[in-house]
């Protein structure tokens, strides 16, 4: 057999980590689970061709490591004797062709293993991104994002060692294991069974070795999320940890957890380094008991010298798949608990109504041409976390638990928005308004209740019907890393000439032009390059460069100052004609025109009406107006909650 695929004597460890030491993390998996093997081999069915081509080479290389011994065993037996140099020579050359055989059989099963594994892995890849983009926005807010990078890529790479140096090679160490073990049961039952006496010491060793390591893997998974954790959280926040000068403290700590990581690598290297020596001597064990018995058959006339010669190769060939055995287990064990992790997130329900509609450019110009009303009826939400409830459609009021037990962030929230009218929200942190929009472009359904376009539930709509007809400006500003042109499309088949009149339209030509490269220009991750008031210019132009009938606006000029918030204004008066817009301010200078305010407080509509009336209402939008424009006296502030919008 030819040396262990891990000459290194590594374990295999995990490649990665989540943002966090999971219950996931810490699950070393199970050594087999037929279920996950059944789901597994669904992926390879596809390759079966490459399966075969594979096997076959195994078969051959298995053949190749009993051609040796066999040929050594003719050799002295036959040819010595006799002194037949030509045998010896023929011989010789047999042995050689066998090794070009073996070479090519031996290359064969690595290359095609290989593309077998990396075949696998692409399409696994391809499902897991896919299902990624298909989930609702619910579940990116309670999974770390670290924990699905870990998923598509150590995990999948968990699953690529499986089938290159696990299942297939896996096969080939047991059809070669009991080809050795018939044709030497064949050649001398005596001596096999001299041979096979340190078998149970070499499964007991084994067994004790894969617990260790399986205990031992559990750990160094752990440590790596942790470090991961940690290293990525402390890089985020590198500003605050400067600015406090934290420096010190921070490489202490990151010292404790590299510390941990080491040991727990070192722990595991430890087991490793036991185990092998402890199969090579019990490999020697054996071959003292073949040349002990050997040499009493010998002396008896009972067996031939080339017959003990192949035993001591076919004992050396025998255990070394032993060994690769325990390897592969290992491989195996971190391969099912991958597994189980990729098919839990391959499992999840995907958001409703993302089937791609087939009409949807028709469907889309209906909606433009009737105009957008938007209608909240006696909407109430709260998330997954406030009582364990779910946004399912089908919940009755009557089902779900009492107020007392659901932390609702909207309570009975009803308005109307009709065509070529805006509406505003305005309120303290957390009253809601951020969540009225979510609801609006379904990134989550409300549990009572519901939301209609045009007299229609939107949960009757196309995800993609209804998101086409809207343009949205978040407060967070989140720009991919490409160049201008690219950002401000997202894949939508908008030409130059449209793209420069919606950048012209909110000044958002001034900042591309002076960009080097202007519209060319490549920004890095999460818009790095510019300053945060360009980059809400330029996704105010991405918002409005589709056209949008529906115009959703979240503190949109929140960063940037004075002088482009007011070309932004005058641009928005424009936009505004004709469309639909909802737009949340903390501003409240930037709404004063706007045809209804809603004032939200703790989820429940408190006043509502233009801001004329509202001022003249004497109300908490009175209040927060007089506090914003700093002739509230002291006497007459807000709660510190409603003063914090």
């Amino acid at each position: 057999m030819w040396p262990t695929r891990f000459p290194g004597r590594m374990p295999p460890g995990p490649r990665g980590g989540s943002t966090g030491a999971h219950a996931d993390d810490e699950s070393a998996g199970s050594a087999y689970d037929a279920r996950l093997v059944r789901r597994l081999l669904a992926y390879v069915r596809p390759y079966r061709v490459l399966v075969a081509a594979a096997l076959g080479c195994i078969a051959i290389t298995a053949g190749m490591q009993l051609a040796g011994p066999l040929l050594t065993r003719w050799v002295i037996d036959t040819a010595f004797p006799t002194r037949d140099v030509g045998l010896v020579v023929q011989a010789a050359m047999a042995f050689a062709g066998l090794l070009v055989v073996q070479f090519a059989s031996s290359y064969g099963e690595t290359v095609l293993t290989a593309v077998i594994g990396q075949r696998v892995m692409r399409d696994l890849r391809q499902e897991l991104f896919t299902r990624l983009q298909q989930l609702p926005i619910s579940y990116f807010d309670r999974t770390p994002v670290g924990r699905l990078v870990t998923r598509v890529t150590s995990d999948v790479e968990a699953l690529n060692e499986l089938f290159t140096a696990g299942v297939v090679a896996g096969i080939g160490d047991l059809f070669t294991l009991g080809t050795i073990g018939v044709v030497m049961l064949f050649i001398d039952w005596q001596l096999a069974l001299a041979a096979f006496v340190v078998i149970p010491l070499v499964l007991l060793v084994s067994r004790v070795f894969q617990n260790k390591v399986r205990s031992s893997y559990r750990v160094i998974r752990t440590r790596v999320a942790q470090l991961n954790a940690y290293l990525g959280e402390r890089l985020s926040g590198i500003r605050i940890v400067q600015l406090f000068g934290r420096e010190a403290g921070e490489i202490a700590r990151f010292e404790t957890l590299n510390q941990g990581h080491l040991d727990a690598q070192l722990k595991s290297i430890t087991y490793y380094a036991l185990y092998f020596p402890a199969i090579e001597f019990l490999t020697t064990l054996a071959l003292a008991s073949l040349l002990v018995t050997s040499g009493v058959l010998v002396e008896r006339e009972a067996l031939t010298v080339g017959t003990v010669a192949a035993f001591l190769q076919l004992v050396r060939r025998f255990f070394q798949p032993l060994q690769d055995l325990s390897e592969k287990y290992n491989i195996l064990q971190a391969a099912m608990a991958a597994s189980e992790r990729i098919f839990g997130l391959l499992d999840t329900p995907p958001a409703p109504g993302l089937t791609p509609t087939p009409d949807l450019a028709q469907r889309v110009a209906r909606v433009r041409a009737e105009g957008i009303t938007i209608t909240f009826e006696n909407v109430w939400f709260a998330y997954e976390s406030g009582g364990g409830i779910s946004e399912d459609r089908v919940q009755q009021p009557t089902d779900l638990p009492s107020d007392t037990e659901v932390r609702w962030v909207l309570k009975d929230v009803s308005f109307t928005v009709a065509p070529g009218h805006s509406l505003a929200l305005v309120g303290h942190t957390g009253a809601g308004k951020t969540t009225i929009v979510n609801l609006l472009l379904r990134f989550h359904d409300p549990q009572r209740g519901r939301i209609l376009m045009n007299g229609e539930d939107i949960r009757d709509i196309p995800v993609d019907v209804l998101r086409s007809v809207m343009g949205y400006v978040q407060q967070d500003i989140f720009l991919f890393a490409g160049d201008i042109a690219a950002n401000l499309r997202l894949g939508s088949p908008i030409d130059d000439v449209a793209l420069h009149a919606a950048a012209a339209r909110v000044g958002a030509d001034r900042v591309i032009d002076r960009l080097p490269g202007g519209w060319a220009h490549e920004l890095g991750e999460r818009g790095g390059g510019i300053s945060v008031g360009e980059r809400q210019l330029l996704a105010f132009a991405r918002a409005i460069a589709s056209d949008p009938s529906l115009l959703i606006l979240d503190e949109a000029t929140s960063a940037v100052d004075s002088t482009i918030e007011a070309q932004i204004q005058q641009a928005v008066s424009t936009l505004m004609q004709g469309r639909t817009t909802v737009a949340i301010a903390h501003r409240l200078s930037t709404i004063v025109d706007a045809d209804e305010i809603l004032v939200l407080h703790h989820g429940e509509v408190v006043e509502r009406g233009a801001h004329r009336a509202l001022v003249a209402a004497g109300g908490m939008y009175e209040r927060l107006f007089r506090l914003q424009a700093g002739t509230i006296v002291p006497s007459e502030r807000l709660p510190s909650a409603a003063a914090s919008g």
